[in-house]
C-alpha cells in the first residue's frame, strides 16, 4: 500500500479520534509517540542507546511549567523554554557522553539523568515531591483558547505530525545517511573523512530537542509536572517502546507506545472485564500488574519478533 495513502489514513483517523476517544488520553499518547520517536532517532539511526531521556523528557516539563505558571509567559514561549532547555542538556549531555561507547555511553547518560533527578527533587521551584502544579495553558497566539480539551488536542497532534516529519527529514538527508552509515560502520566512517563525534553530537541534541518538546507539552496538556517524568524508569519505559515497536523503523516506536499506553491505561478495565466473564477473580488484579505484562511482552517480543512488531512485519512482507 501506498505510504502517503497511509499516512493519510492514518491522520484522518486521528482527525477524528476525539468523538470516540477522551482527548486527554489522546493527547499524553501523542507525547509519548513523540518521544518514542526522538529516542528512535538517536537508537535506530545512531545506534546510541541513551538511558538520559527521561531527564531531556520531565526537564523541559519542568522548565516550561515554570516560564508559564511562575514567569507568566504564553504557551509559545514556554514551549520554546522548554525545547532550548533540553536540547542545551543534550548538548552539555552528549558532549560527556559521547567520549565512550557501548555500555559505558549508556552509563554516562544515566549517571548525568541521575544527576538531573535529585536537582528536581531538591531544587525550590520544582516543588519536590509534589512536583510543579497549576500550569496554565493559556493561548495560542492570543487567540485560540487552549483550557478546551479539543482545540488543545488539535494543537498537540499538529505538534507531533510536525517533529514525526521533522524526524522522517532528517533520517532521509544526507545527515541521516551518515549517520546511519556511522552506525553499520564507524571505522568506515572515519577513513571517509568524517567526524564522527561531531554527527553523534548533533545527532543527540536534535533527538533531546524533540523529547523536550515532547516533555514540554505534556506538562501543558495536564497542567503539572512530577518526578516521575525524570526518573530512570521514563528512561527505561521509552526504550521498552521503541524495542517493542521496531528499532530503526519510523513507524515502530509509534505502535510500541500505542501498546505500552494502552495497557498502562486499559488494563484495568481489560482484567474486570475477564473477571465478570469468567468468574476467575485473578483477572481482576490484572490492573495492578501492569509491569509483569509488559515484561512479558517484552520477553515475546525478543523471542518472536526481534526486530520488533513493525521491523517483522516489514521483514516478512519483503519475504
Amino acid at each position: 500500500m501506498n505510504k502517503k495513502l497511509v499516512y493519510g489514513m492514518t491522520l484522518g483517523a486521528m482527525l477524528l479520534a476525539p468523538l470516540a476517544v477522551y482527548p486527554v488520553l489522546l493527547m499524553k499518547l501523542l507525547c509519548f509517540v513523540l518521544l518514542a520517536c526522538a529516542f528512535n532517532l538517536l537508537l535506530g539511526f545512531g545506534g546510541l542507546l541513551s538511558f538520559g531521556h527521561a531527564a531531556l523528557f520531565g526537564g523541559a516539563g519542568y522548565i516550561a511549567g515554570y516560564v508559564l505558571r511562575d514567569v507568566g509567559y504564553p504557551f509559545e514561549i514556554g514551549l520554546m523554554a522548554g525545547v532550548l532547555g533540553a536540547a542545551t542538556m543534550g548538548l552539555v549531555m552528549g558532549a560527556l557522553a559521547i567520549r565512550r561507547k557501548g555500555i559505558y555511553f549508556t552509563m554516562v547518560t544515566l549517571a548525568l539523568a541521575q544527576m538531573v533527578y535529585f536537582f528536581c527533587l531538591q531544587a525550590p521551584f520544582t516543588g519536590g515531591e509534589d512536583g510543579l502544579q497549576n500550569i496554565p495553558r493559556g493561548r495560542l497566539f492570543g487567540i485560540v483558547d487552549l483550557g478546551s480539551d479539543l482545540a488543545m488536542y488539535y494543537v498537540v497532534l499538529a505538534i507531533t505530525v510536525a517533529g514525526y516529519v521533522a524526524i522522517v527529514r532528517i533520517v532521509n538527508s544526507p545527515f541521516g545517511r551518515v549517520l546511519n552509515a556511522i552506525k553499520e560502520n564507524e571505522p568506515r566512517a572515519i577513513s571517509l573523512g568524517y567526524d564522527v563525534d561531531k554527527y553523534k553530537l548533533v545527532a543527540f541534541v536534535l533527538s533531546a530537542a524533540l523529547a523536550g518538546l515532547a516533555g514540554a507539552t505534556k506538562s501543558v496538556v495536564l497542567g503539572f509536572e512530577t518526578l516521575v517524568d525524570v526518573h530512570w524508569g521514563m528512561s527505561g519505559l521509552v526504550v521498552l517502546m521503541t524495542l517493542i515497536g521496531g528499532v530503526g523503523t519510523l513507524t515502530g516506536p509509534i505502535v510500541g507506545a500505542l501498546v505500552i499506553l494502552v495497557l498502562e491505561t486499559r488494563l484495568g478495565e481489560l482484567g474486570d472485564g475477564l473477571a465478570s466473564l469468567t468468574g476467575i477473580a485473578w483477572f481482576q488484579a490484572l490492573g495492578e500488574s501492569v509491569t509483569i505484562v509488559t515484561g512479558l511482552i517484552f520477553i515475546i517480543c525478543v523471542l518472536l519478533f526481534r526486530r520488533g512488531i513493525v521491523g517483522e512485519l516489514v521483514a516478512r512482507l519483503f519475504r
